[in-house]
């Protein structure tokens, strides 16, 4: 990882984009930062991610995240199980949570180029927000649904393995 340190001032303290390490699953994100887990339950995929997405919030990282309407409420029981502040963390613009149709789904189809306006536009968001980094959490379970552009999908991936390069923020 590059050594320098960059400095952004948010809200009165100062941020560090450093040399820590990115812990996800056991391993350190290094330059690539696109990551795609699968999971055989709701534990074992929380068990992986609330780590990485607790070590965001400590030092003072964005979190982004988008997850099925449905379980909406749960991944905020299970943020809060982990000794993150929810509601002080979104009144302050440290966590957004969006649901699938605020974001891969908005008029009810995936449109790829939409959604990658839309990643760009929440990592360069949050470094004019005063945020060292974001951590992108998306889960996609409605691809696995027969939903309109969703057969864009492997497509879209692959853009992104270009676009996201030019962020240093981890998009799991």
């Amino acid at each position: 990882m590059d050594p320098t340190h960059d400095r952004v001032k948010s809200s009165g303290r100062v941020s560090s984009e450093t040399s820590q390490p990115i812990r996800f699953a056991g391993s350190v994100l290094d330059a690539q930062r696109h990551v795609c887990a699968f999971f055989h339950s709701p534990d074992e995929e929380y068990g992986v991610l609330l780590p990485f997405i607790k070590e965001g919030f400590e030092r003072g990282e964005k979190a982004f995240h988008i997850v099925d309407p449905k379980l909406r409420a749960e991944h905020r029981l299970r943020l809060a199980s982990a000794g993150i502040d929810v509601e002080t963390a979104e009144k302050s613009g440290q966590f957004v949570l969006r649901n699938w149709a605020d974001a891969y789904l908005r008029d009810g189809h995936f449109d790829q180029d939409r959604m990658l306006a839309l990643i760009q536009e929440v990592l360069d968001g949050g470094r004019q927000q005063g945020f060292a980094l974001t951590r992108l959490v998306a889960h996609m379970e409605w691809a696995l649904e027969d939903r309109p552009g969703v057969d864009d999908l492997v497509e879209y991936e692959t853009r992104l393995n270009y676009v996201l390069p030019r962020y240093k923020d981890p998009v799991i």
